[in-house]
């Protein structure tokens, strides 16, 4: 399950990672100005709220969601886990393009701090290592 998980986390993070990786180039040697727009203001807004929705909110959300709808049972499939694993990293994996998007329209470093930063948390916190797998499977009383 966890090397399931973890080929669909690195698919999902690849092409941001890489997009970030070509944007760097791409502005290094100057191919790209977008400059200034009329409404870059709120669009480093709305980018960095939707980066705490998808790093934080939709997160918790979907989890409790989860768990309110396994309460009754006594233990839970192991592909039930699976999908709502999935769908997890699904969700929380938005956040790094979100920050891509950030780094392509240029918005003011603020922002761009706040939204890299809630990608670094998603990126991070939503791994799925062996440990937290296990926990996942402990607290769901997944049977074997």
């Amino acid at each position: 399950m966890t090397g399931e998980l973890r080929k669909t986390y690195f698919m999902l993070l690849m092409p941001a990672v890489v997009g970030v990786v070509v944007l760097f180039f791409v502005r290094s040697f100057e191919l790209l100005d977008l400059g200034s727009f009329q409404f870059q203001g709120l669009l480093a807004a709305v980018l960095f709220i939707l980066s705490v929705i998808f790093a934080i909110g939709l997160p918790v959300f979907l989890r409790s969601l989860f768990a309110h709808k396994v309460r009754d049972q006594k233990n839970v499939s192991e592909a039930e886990l699976l999908q709502f694993e999935r769908t997890f990293l699904y969700i929380a994996l938005i956040t790094p393009y979100v920050t891509l998007a950030a780094f392509i329209f240029e918005i003011p470093r603020f922002y761009c701090g706040a939204t890299v930063i809630m990608a670094l948390y998603a990126v991070y916190y939503y791994y799925p290592s062996e440990r937290r797998v296990q926990f996942e499977r402990r607290i769901f009383r997944v049977k074997q």
